[in-house]
This record gives C-alpha cells, sequence and structure tokens, in this order.
C-alpha cells in the first residue's frame, strides 16, 4: 500500500447534522455498500447496533475502509450525542483528519464545538461540509460566518451552492470554476452528475467569491502571498496547494456544500479528503517515552521503522475482546509477540482483521498508517501503547471526561447477579466513561456515565447483548454531618461491679475545622493524665464514631476534636473504656453544637455564547 495514497479520516458533528448519512454516501460511492443505507428506516450500515437503529442515532464509532481513484480510506463515522463524547475523543486521537458537517440551517451548534474542541486538542486537520443546503432556511454563507466567528478559525469556501433550498442542484467549484449539476432525471442515486460551465446568473458572484478565496489563501499560506500581491497569475494548482498546506499546518479550513440526504455533493467531498486531508507522512513523527530511561524518542510513520501502535477502543465479542489499534510506525503481522509498554505485558497478537462497521475481514498484517482490530490482548485496555518487544515506546495516553451522573442498579432476580457483574464488568472495559462501583455506606452498586441516555443504553444493551435484566433508580444521597459550633464536653465510660471493671474519663473541645481529614484529631493532654495508650483508643473512639455519624448515621466530617482532659483509673481503665468513653463524649457534643446535614454538591462549568449569557443565568436562577 502507498502511503502516500492513506487517508485516515473521521466524520464528526452536532447530532442530526448528517454525518451518518454522509457516510452511507461515501460507502456507496466507493462501492464498500451495494445499496444506500438510510439512518431514518434503520438500514444504516455505520449505525449496526440495534440500539442504534432503533433509536436513528449513532452511539458508538464505526469504523471502514474503502478506496476511491487509488486512494484508501480509513474512515470513522463519531456519535452527535454529547452523552457519547468518548467515541469522538478516542478517534480523532488516532485520525490523520476530519469531516466537520455542519447543518445548513442550525450551523455552528454545541456539540460542533466540543467536536472542534477535541479536534484542537489533538492537531487534526479538517474540512467543513455544510450539509442540507435543500433544506428551508439553509445559508450556506451564514454557516461560513459562525464557523469564522465561533470556532476561530479562517474558514474559506472552495465551493458555493447552486440553487437555493428546493432549488438547489448541485456546486460551483471555485477552484476549477465549473458547475457541478446533478438531476434526479438522469440519475436518482447520484452516482453521476454533469460538468458545466457556470450559468449565467451565478457568473458574477462565483467570480466574486472566487477572489475572495484566493484573497484569503494569500494570507494565510506564504508562497502565494507574494504573488497575489505583485498581481501575479494564479493557477488551479497552486490554489489547490494553498488549500492543501494551509489546511495541513491548520491556518485554515475549506469549506463545502452539498446535501448527503438528497445525494448531491458527496463525489467533490471525496476528492477534497484525497487532495487537501494529510497521509500518515504528512503529518510529524509520533512521539512517546522510554519506558525504563523515561527518554524521549520519536517513530516515524514508516513501515520499516520499529513497531508502536495505540489501542484506542474495545469491543466485547462472543469470541473474545476486538481491540482497535492504528499503527504509526513498522507493521505487525498474525502470531506476533509485542509488549504492552506502559505496562511491561507480553502480548500475542493472534488474529488481525479490518473491519466494515460490525463485519471482519481478516488480514496477514497491518502497517504503519493504518486501522484495525486485533484478538488475543489479554492486558491491553484503551489507551495503551503495543510496540516491539526490544524497542518499547509509551506514547500519550488519552485523556477521559468525569462521569456527570450515577444510577443505581440491581438484577431484578438474584440468580441474574452473577451475569450482571460479568456484564457490567465488559461494557466498562469498552466505554471509560462508564464506571462501576459497589457503595459501602448504603451497599448499593452504582454505576456512573456521561448522560442518562448514556445509563439507559446501557441498560437496554444489557437485555439486548447479555441477557440480564435490571433495575435502575436514583441512588441513595450519601449525605454527611458536621457542626455548626465550638463545644467543650465529657464523656465518661464507668462500670464498676466488683471484681475487674471499666474506667474512661475524657473532655475533648469539639468545632468546626476543615483540615485534610474529615476528622482533625488533636492530642492537648498535659502532664501524662491519660496514658499513650489510651490516648490511641480515644483517637480511634472518635474516628470510628465519626465514619458511621451520630444524628442522622452520615458520616462526620469538617470537625476537629481536641482532647484536653482525663483521668485514670490504676485498675480499671482499658483500651475500650477509652473508646466508650469518646464515643460517648463526641455523641454529646455533636448534639450540643447543633448536627447540620451537608448534601453533596457538584461544581459545573457552562460555557455559552456571550449573547445568551444572560438567558442562561435567568434560567439557573429560576431553579
Amino acid at each position: 500500500m502507498n502511503i502516500e495514497k492513506m487517508r485516515n479520516f473521521g466524520i464528526a458533528a452536532h447530532i442530526d447534522a448528517g454525518k451518518t448519512t454522509t457516510s452511507e454516501r461515501i460507502l456507496y460511492y466507493t462501492g464498500k455498500s451495494y445499496k444506500m443505507g438510510e439512518v431514518h428506516d434503520g438500514t444504516a450500515v455505520m449505525d449496526w447496533m440495534e440500539e442504534e437503529q432503533k433509536r436513528g442515532i449513532t452511539i458508538t464509532a464505526a469504523a471502514t475502509t474503502c478506496s476511491w481513484n487509488d486512494y484508501q480510506f480509513n474512515l470513522i463515522d463519531t456519535p452527535g450525542h454529547v452523552d457519547f463524547t468518548i467515541e469522538v475523543e478516542r478517534s480523532l486521537r488516532v485520525l490523520d483528519g476530519a469531516i466537520c458537517v455542519f447543518c445548513g440551517v442550525g450551523g455552528v451548534e454545541a456539540q460542533s464545538e466540543t467536536v472542534w474542541r477535541q479536534a484542537d486538542r489533538y492537531g487534526v486537520p479538517r474540512i467543513c461540509f455544510v450539509n442540507k443546503m435543500d433544506r428551508i432556511g439553509a445559508d450556506f454563507m451564514k454557516v461560513v460566518g459562525e464557523i469564522n466567528e465561533r470556532l476561530g478559525i479562517k474558514a474559506i469556501p472552495i465551493q458555493i451552492p447552486l440553487g437555493k433550498e428546493q432549488e438547489f442542484k448541485g456546486v460551483i467549484d471555485l477552484v476549477n470554476m465549473k458547475a457541478m449539476v446533478y438531476s434526479d432525471d438522469i440519475d436518482k442515486l447520484g452516482v453521476n452528475y454533469s460538468l458545466e460551465e457556470i450559468p449565467a446568473e451565478y457568473k458574477k458572484e462565483a467570480e466574486m467569491q472566487r477572489e475572495k478565496m484566493i484573497e484569503g489563501l494569500a494570507e494565510q499560506v506564504d508562497f502565494l502571498t507574494e504573488k497575489f500581491l505583485n498581481g501575479e497569475k494564479i493557477t488551479n494548482d497552486e490554489i489547490k496547494k494553498a488549500i492543501r498546506e494551509g489546511t495541513i499546518n491548520l491556518k485554515l479550513v475549506p469549506v463545502m456544500c452539498g446535501s448527503a440526504f438528497k445525494k448531491k455533493g458527496v463525489q467533490p467531498l471525496l476528492d477534497a479528503v484525497c487532495d487537501y486531508l494529510p497521509s500518515p507522512l504528512d503529518r510529524k513523527s509520533i512521539v512517546g517515552t522510554n519506558p525504563y530511561t523515561d527518554e524521549e524518542i520519536s517513530r516515524k510513520p514508516l513501515p520499516d521503522e520499529r513497531f508502536s501502535a495505540l489501542a484506542f477502543k474495545i469491543a466485547s465479542d462472543k469470541h473474545g475482546d476486538l481491540t482497535f489499534i492504528r499503527v504509526y510506525s513498522g507493521k505487525v503481522a498474525s502470531g506476533t509477540r509485542v509488549i504492552n509498554s506502559g505496562k511491561d505485558k507480553k502480548e500475542l497478537i493472534s488474529r488481525i482483521y479490518k473491519m466494515h462497521a460490525n463485519t471482519r475481514e481478516q488480514v496477514d498484517e497491518l502497517t504503519a498508517g493504518e486501522i484495525g482490530t486485533v484478538i488475543g490482548l489479554k492486558y491491553t485496555v484503551t489507551g495503551d501503547t503495543l510496540s516491539d518487544q526490544n524497542h518499547p515506546i509509551v506514547l500519550e495516553k488519552m485523556e477521559f471526561p468525569d462521569t456527570v451522573i450515577s444510577m443505581a442498579i440491581e438484577p431484578k432476580t438474584d440468580a441474574e447477579k452473577e451475569k450482571l457483574g460479568v456484564a457490567l464488568s465488559k461494557l466498562a472495559k469498552e466505554d471509560p466513561t462508564f464506571k462501576v462501583r459497589m457503595d459501602k455506606e448504603t451497599g448499593q452498586m452504582i454505576i456512573s456515565g456521561m448522560g442518562e441516555l448514556h445509563l439507559e443504553v446501557i441498560k437496554n444493551r444489557m437485555l439486548s447483548e447479555y441477557k440480564v435484566d435490571a433495575n435502575v433508580g436514583a441512588p441513595k444521597v450519601s449525605y454527611r454531618e458536621t457542626i455548626g459550633k465550638k463545644v467543650e464536653v465529657e464523656g465518661k465510660f464507668i462500670q464498676q461491679t466488683g471484681g475487674h471493671g471499666q474506667f474512661g474519663h475524657v473532655w475533648i473541645t469539639l468545632e468546626p475545622f476543615k483540615g485534610e481529614e474529615p476528622v482533625t484529631f488533636v492530642d492537648d493532654i498535659k502532664g501524662g493524665k491519660i496514658p499513650k495508650q489510651y490516648i490511641r483508643s480515644v483517637e480511634k473512639g472518635i474516628r470510628e464514631t465519626a465514619t458511621t455519624g451520630v444524628a442522622g448515621g452520615y458520616q462526620l466530617i469538617d470537625i476537629k476534636v481536641t482532647l484536653t482532659d482525663g483521668s485514670t483509673h490504676p485498675v480499671d481503665s482499658s483500651d475500650l473504656a477509652f473508646f466508650t468513653a469518646a464515643s460517648i463524649a463526641l455523641r454529646k457534643g455533636v448534639e450540643m453544637a447543633k448536627s447540620i446535614l451537608l448534601e453533596p454538591i457538584m461544581s459545573l462549568e457552562i460555557v455559552v455564547p456571550e449573547q445568551y449569557m444572560g438567558d442562561v443565568i435567568s434560567e439557573i436562577h429560576s431553579r
């Protein structure tokens, strides 16, 4: 495979911008699919999960490999819903480029901005595709303006629409100055279009937009600047070279348009992927560290380099876990032993596959730049590096957002308890933003995720894929207790009924205090009134009582307990007596100091455009 003609790219957008429909058209026009899948009737190839087909949304990133004009495309279709943003995050981590799809009516939306920030973080070059140009209210130039203003990038249209809304017929190519006209009478599948002279009524607008395009390129790309300022003729090849250079160097984004649903404008988009997005060779050498020396080392994206790859996704399968990897350097063949560099664990690559959504094609090897899946890994999880056993390298790990919502879960029957544990464990391995834990305070099993939809999908997947039905509900709230004022209190535990008794006597001061620990204990005994061994028992009694709570049975926090005085008995004093005396004193003190019940709080950061700031603040204040 010629690496120069390889393109690893993803399709990302806000929900309902037309990502998956665009992906389905790409699969059809590249010959990967013999039939066009449609999201609205549940036949989209890339939305293969049952939950995706039922809901008409993308939930998990799906990968495929296809060809266009002698170029190999490794394509990943990603979700647009914020609950599944991890799928976008881990995909962009391993991709060389992206098509960002925008709705011609909605323009730049909330998740568009999130996706853009993720792509910025990983330095991913982008092409923008303004979709749904056939819809009422679609405005290409308005969306271009929003990309410039809200995403902070020089957006340069390299096409303009031919026709508006229901009269949308195709696109005008500003580089070659030709009209690409689609006609349902000629081809209802949009495979064929005619290349025509620009209609007279669009000629003036096209010439003006071409001048703006060249001027914008000259501002961002050095080799074009001098020619532009000198008024020299700029060729179409030079324009294409400038678009490519500016895109790869993240100085600009070319903006195109079309209607994926109406099958218009997709083929020029594929040509743009070939012309403007980088090959693995155009990206910088991958940099990592030697796990034994912490020395920085790099690998060039070449087949004859030492092998290195990043595991970016795990998919559980009845035959074993499928690990998705991006090979950054070298090559790996079936039957090869490699090392998980970060964990210093040897792994065996049993089999290698190229994926097409949920179907697989076995191959002998993967080489630098390629994306595929492997079977046989025991220790590897998302974000781990695989490398040559004798030349290990650890690549930069992936970042995962913290969970934002939790629910309690329990099996509907005791017989399903073990199956529930297995299912949750596998789902958590697949999804780093899905967490499972046992709450020691409430005894409940708690699942946490990125939103209600995320957890609802998890529950439904347990039923459909693992045949486990479960009850979910709001978790019991883990309240906390503290006190409102400073008090001094005495605690006594005396039992003397003849023979060896019990005697423990303490005075403690209790006060509000935010320390490093929930309870700060201070020994202020003077003159050895209480021996050291009993002071340890006092501290133990304080801490254990604070853990189980006093007024409501919730843990005590943000208090300082100072042991100030006390007395002992030469025969009857013991560890148990002072433990109990301390517990009695703490309980009395909390009651005297007016126990306060504390509710959990969450820190929330909201990012909104300035013009909506007032509305958002009003909404928050009303709650």
